[in-house]
């Protein structure tokens, strides 16, 4: 084993000096384009179905079992990935990742009906969901513990980045190279991050890590090996469930909103709803910056306080130009926590469970989430979409009191 530790892996941790070594910004460059990979595809596919509903003569039951069907596989993929790269590596799983992603979103292209879209775009799905928390393990174990936060908003970043592009290009090139082309430039993001990926090898802390532990146990197991434990876990599945919840059930009604409500053509409920994605974008940076100086359990409180607080300001406004920069504060709020889950979740759980800890508790909370839309749909067409997003803020309540009562205090931390 004294062979491996003096392998090139030894360069792959974090500088004893705090700053951020050569090797910690590759991580993040193949971490954050992995993720934007995700947002990119998810926010198109929205954007498409009713186009594919046209041309493969598709119900509006149909249509939405694409989605939700990319959401279980990506849970699945989640669960599946995040324990395979805590026993074979962060890298090789990441790059098993992003292959079967690309491959399935490029048959995506060539799909003749319903029921083989639908394979395609539940495999995919799987690809997708090793993302997030595979990716957060890997910057976390490269990037210098007072920076841990600001590493993890900026993955994070990474899926408003893909969400912005998907927004602004998708109404240029749709109408040009149609769906099928759509889905094949889907398949550049992954190409891109498989580049970066295959230049990177394993963090200094997993190499450790595997040459101390001859027999990896049961990672699922570790989340709830002692009471402190088992209680970090309960809270960050409420606290991921809420993030996921709100941020569905906003984003993906959002521009039906404006434009069936407010009359809004297909452009300009892109900007209204870039503009809110670059609110959010900005929140997830700033959580960032305060969540290494302040901590993570004040940065959470804050930023659940102000989402209460904007989500029923929002709900109120009617003008287009008010809700315009009301929405970039709302999504700064709302979406400014994912900034955050990474870090915590690196420092509450050892590294032979790391990776799977981030995409098991994320993964559980993207299901919450899925019913996110499902919610807001039922509530506005009974009452109104208005009623609709003032009942989410209620959501970040219980946010409060989970990360008050559960959620510790882990600023500064150094791996196990």
């Amino acid at each position: 084993m004294q062979t491996t530790l003096e392998s090139p892996a030894m360069a792959a941790g974090p500088s004893a000096t705090g700053e951020v070594s050569g090797y910690g910004w590759k991580a993040l460059a193949g971490s954050a384009l992995g993720y934007a990979m995700d947002g990119f595809d998810l926010l198109i596919l929205g954007f498409m179905l009713p186009v594919i509903a046209a041309e493969l003569h598709l119900n509006p039951g149909q249509s939405g079992a694409l989605v939700t069907w990319t959401l279980i596989g990506a849970v699945a993929g989640g669960l599946i990935f995040g324990a395979l790269a805590d026993r074979y590596g962060r890298v090789r799983v990441l790059t098993w990742t992003i292959l079967l992603f690309a491959v399935f979103t490029g048959l995506c292209a060539v799909a003749q009906g319903y029921w083989d879209l639908l394979f395609y775009r539940t495999v995919a799905g799987i690809g997708l969901g090793g993302e997030f928390g595979i990716g957060m393990a890997l910057a976390a174990e490269a990037w210098p513990a007072a920076k841990r936060a600001r590493v993890s908003s900026y993955v994070a970043l990474g899926w408003q980045c893909g969400v912005l592009l998907a927004a602004v290009v998708t109404p240029l090139l749709l109408p040009v190279i149609g769906w099928r082309g759509m889905f094949v430039l889907g398949i550049a993001p992954a190409l891109v991050a498989w580049v970066v990926r295959n230049k990177l090898h394993e963090p200094e802390a997993y190499v450790r890590s595997t040459a101390k532990t001859q027999a990896p146990g049961n990672a699922f197991k570790l989340l709830v090996k002692d009471k402190f434990t088992a209680k970090a876990s309960a809270g960050l599945v409420v606290l991921c469930g809420v993030q996921n919840f709100g941020y569905y059930g906003i984003m993906i009604w959002l521009p039906s909103y404006l434009s069936k409500q407010l009359g809004f053509s297909l452009t300009k409920s892109a900007m209204w709803t870039s503009v809110t994605i670059l609110g959010m974008m900005v929140g997830i940076w700033v959580f960032g910056q305060l969540a290494d100086r302040i901590g993570r359990k004040p940065s959470f409180i804050l930023f659940q306080v102000g989402a209460v607080v904007m989500v029923l300001v929002y709900a109120q406004l009617s003008d287009p130009t008010t809700m315009l920069w009301a929405g970039a504060l709302m999504g700064m709020f709302v979406n400014g926590m994912l900034g955050g889950y990474g870090a915590l979740m690196s420092e509450a759980y050892p590294t032979e469970a790391r990776a799977t800890a981030q995409n098991v508790l994320f993964n559980i909370g993207r299901a919450i989430g899925g019913f996110g839309p499902v919610v807001v749909g039922t509530l506005a067409a009974q009452y109104s979409f208005q009623v609709a997003i003032a009942l989410l803020a209620s959501i970040y309540v219980l946010d409060i009191i989970a990360t008050v009562f559960l959620i510790p205090e882990l600023k500064g931390a150094e791996l196990e």
